[in-house]
Formats: structure tokens, sequence, C-alpha cells
């Protein structure tokens, strides 16, 4: 799977997290199912933050073509928080299925970043195995 990243502005900064090191470091931690209405990211702008970033109907396509192949059994991720760090596309796929919970891994702790401040184009994508 190519390389993902999570990107968050926390005050001023803008964190980063790998998404492969989520995944390894959440596999030890508990599944749990997770309302949908839990989790705030569904009514918020997750993937055009970037004015150059336009929700084209080619790019809505191709996010619901990732929606699409997902595995409901593989868990997203959430900060301690709450709040989402992966798995966007299994949670439309959930809204599209008119599901009401998806199943979720929630760190007790945020990871630390493993970026700060970068660039999103700067950032290695190369298509390491999880």
């Amino acid at each position: 799977m190519r390389r993902q990243y999570h990107a968050r502005k926390v005050g001023g900064d803008r964190l980063i997290w790998d998404g492969h090191r989520l995944i390894r470091l959440s596999k030890p931690l508990t599944v749990a199912p997770v309302p949908l209405s839990e989790i705030s990211e569904i009514d918020e702008n997750w993937w055009y933050e970037d004015p150059n970033n336009l929700p084209t109907p080619r790019s809505l396509a191709a996010h619901m073509a990732l929606a699409r192949s997902t595995d409901p059994a593989h868990p997203i991720l959430l900060c301690a928080d709450g709040r989402l760090m992966d798995g966007m596309h299994g949670v439309v796929k959930a809204l599209l299925e008119d599901r009401t919970q998806v199943l979720a891994v929630r760190f007790p702790v945020t990871p630390d970043p493993d970026y700060i401040n970068a660039s999103l184009d700067d950032l290695p994508y190369s298509d390491e195995a999880l």
C-alpha cells in the first residue's frame, strides 16, 4: 500500500503522522465498535483543505473507489481525543451502506508526530509493506 500521512493543525503547527507507523502501533490495541455519530470529521472538510486540491468529480470518484475497496474488518484509527487519524474511506463506506458504527482502535496516548511543519509534497511515498 502506498504510504499515507495524517496531518492536523495543532496550535500554529502542522503535525504529521506516518499512516504505516500508526497501523503498526495500533496492532496490540483493542478493536471496538464506535458509533459514526461520534466521528466529528464526517461533517468537516477532510480531503480538500489545500486550496489547490479541489473536489472535482474525478477526485470524488477516486475517493469513492477507495471507499468501495475498503474492508470493514479493518479498524479506523482514533487519537486519544477520539479524532480520526486513519480510515476516512472506511467511514465513508459505512455511511454509504447506512451502517451506524465502524470498528476502531483508539490510542490511549496519541503517538508523537513523525513530522512537524513539513510539506506533504516533500515526504517519502514509497510502497513499503506494513
